[in-house]
């Protein structure tokens, strides 16, 4: 196992998949490849889980038949783990988190982490990272905590499971919990937060409604909330907000929400031209007023327009990031359209024809 880890590292490797009585395999450039080498057996896979995971996190693995934790090797790196039983065999998936807190420059984000800064120097509300697993969501959220770091002074709380980048105190103060480590559960930590002086809290995931109105709370009391969320789009991550609530408070919701957002960034990954790595496309939806407005008055069908005809350098849609990425020649035309939500407007785009502002 370390052997094959020590690889997917030095490859550049972003999982690794085990699958008992089978090779290892690795995801690289978002492409699944075979490794040379011995099969693992089932037992070698759950000796290996038994030794690794945290002794809090045993009865989980022995009464659920799943577990996530955290796995670091000294000199090699830290992996986030994933640990599950399919059809009586253990299975690991394993996520190379990398050592260093990534910036702007090293994701490859271009004039997009312009939009990003804008965002970060908001002083409290609700800002989403959203995309599928696999995204980089993590990393994009991690580079925007580097840049505030490196030019603000917060107390930054952040509740993780589990923690994925580590950061180092500059001119902020960092203080990260891990789920079942730092405290027992999400919801106790949830809790606790807005008693430890927070600037800013950084919460994992938006997984429930009871971690959006928290989330909400705390923008309301001055802090800012950075948060990632699984969905597409920014049309989508705002019909998963509003999925929280119940049909008879939906407007209620909407005045929650518009008081209380500051941004959706969404992101997917696009193969580079040459096909060895991949380079991050953003939808980006600033809200300003005209974004509020819609909210509150129920218009979200309108908020897409808004994304591709938005003359803020702060707000703009997938297309235009992916136009950008194939015009400066970093991915393909085939590529281009393959990740566009809207290939149709964007092969116009190509041609020259856009909408009007």
């Amino acid at each position: 196992m370390n052997d094959l880890l020590k690889l997917a590292v030095d490859s550049g490797v972003s999982d690794v998949i085990i699958k008992s009585n089978k090779p290892g395999y690795v995801r690289l450039a978002g492409k699944l490849k075979p490794v040379d080498m011995d099969p693992i057996t089932n037992a070698e896979a759950n000796a290996w889980v038994e030794e690794h995971v945290p002794k809090v996190f045993r009865s989980r693995w022995d009464d659920e038949g799943q577990v996530d934790f955290a796995y670091a090797w000294e000199g090699i790196g830290r992996f986030r783990v994933n640990a599950f039983h399919q059809r009586g065999l253990v299975s690991i998936v394993l996520r190379n988190i990398k050592s260093t807190v990534p910036t702007f420059e090293q994701l490859g984000l271009g004039p997009t982490a312009d939009a990003l800064i804008k965002l970060a120097q908001s002083k409290d509300g609700i800002l989403l990272v959203c995309g599928a697993t696999g995204s980089g969501k993590s990393s994009t959220m991690a580079a925007m905590m580097n840049w505030i770091n490196h030019n603000l002074d917060k107390h930054i709380v952040t509740i993780e499971d589990p923690i994925e980048y580590t950061f180092s105190d500059g001119q902020c103060l960092f203080q990260q919990r891990e789920i079942g480590l730092d405290v027992p559960s999400f919801e106790l930590a949830i809790k606790a937060v807005l008693r430890q002086n927070p600037d800013i809290i950084l919460v994992g995931e938006m997984r429930d409604r009871e971690t959006f109105e928290t989330a909400i709370g705390a923008a309301e009391t001055g802090h800012l909330v950075f948060s990632t969320m699984h969905a597409a789009t920014v049309a989508q991550s705002l019909t998963r907000l509003f999925e929280f609530f119940p049909a008879e408070e939906v407007v209620q919701a909407r005045r929650a929400i518009a008081g209380s957002l500051r941004g959706f960034i969404c992101q997917k990954l696009v193969p580079t031209i040459d096909g060895n790595a991949r380079v991050p496309a953003n939808e980006i939806l600033y809200a300003d007023a005209t974004v509020k407005n819609l909210i509150l008055e129920g218009q979200n069908e309108k908020i897409q327009g808004l994304l591709e005809s938005n003359a803020d350098s702060a707000t703009f849609s997938f297309n235009k990031d992916i136009y950008r990425l194939w015009k400066e020649g970093r991915v393909s035309k085939q590529d281009a359209l393959k990740f566009s939500p809207n290939p149709q407007q964007l092969e116009m785009n190509m041609k020259g024809i856009f909408i009007k502002s």
